[in-house]
């Protein structure tokens, strides 16, 4: 197979100024998700996707390729992930180069490996699926969340809650956002689809399920790495 891993790496984020280049444990953010991809083995090309020169120059430093910039329909933030993807994969096609799947590798999943890029294309040729995500557990059941009323009172959901032991209460996943491998559909004239029907779940552990948004995600993912 011909696979493609893209990197979505804009400059304009909101919550944490620089984000996708800012420091972790000595490195760029984004370098641990070009890393990953590039030792996995998987991909004929590892791309970042990104509208900033700077960016740019960053990824190509750690082994990406950056062949053309990020349109500005695409650098807003109403454009999704998937939009990025379809973009990258579109002006490939024009170019006359397809692929057979596009693993999205999102900067902000830093403890995600090659390992785990590796096992989730495993998953998707032993399960015959179109499309892997990862998942982790989550750190609580949702038995045991609520909504409350302006007065704030608990009364309901103390009716409702189950007095089931944790250890005893059924496993809940959540998307952790490391992850996402689908296959690719092109038509006659080039233009591009992307599979999803039978989509299957990649499990990962809790621990490297870290998702960098604010500065002390940053705290939490260096511990985690040096803690290993």
């Amino acid at each position: 197979m011909e696979n493609i891993a893209i990197i979505p790496a804009r400059s304009g984020s909101k919550g944490l100024k620089d984000k996708n280049i800012k420091l972790l444990n000595g490195k760029p953010l984004i370098a641990y998700s070009i890393e990953a991809a590039l030792e996995s083995g998987m991909f004929s090309k590892v791309m970042v996707s990104t509208d900033s020169e700077k960016y740019a120059e960053i990824a190509k430093k750690y082994g990406a390729e950056v062949p053309f910039l990020r349109s500005s329909d695409n650098s807003g933030d109403n454009a999704s992930s998937w939009d990025v993807v379809k973009e990258v994969l579109q002006k490939y096609s024009n170019q006359g180069i397809q692929f057979d799947s596009v693993c999205l590798l999102q900067p902000t999943s830093p403890l995600r490996n090659a390992e785990d890029i590796v096992n989730g294309y495993n998953l998707l040729r032993e399960k015959g699926c179109n499309a892997v995500t990862s998942v982790c557990e989550c750190d609580h059941s949702p038995l045991w969340c609520m909504t409350l009323s302006d007065d704030l009172s608990l009364k309901s959901f103390r009716e409702s809650i189950s007095d089931i032991p944790r250890q005893k209460l059924s496993k809940y996943y959540r998307i952790n956002g490391a992850v996402y491998v689908r296959t690719i559909k092109y038509n006659a004239d080039g233009c591009v689809e992307l599979l999803s029907e039978s989509e299957c779940a990649y499990i990962m552990e809790k621990e490297k399920s870290v998702d960098i948004d604010y500065e002390y995600d940053f705290i939490i993912a260096e511990a985690m790495m040096n803690y290993k």
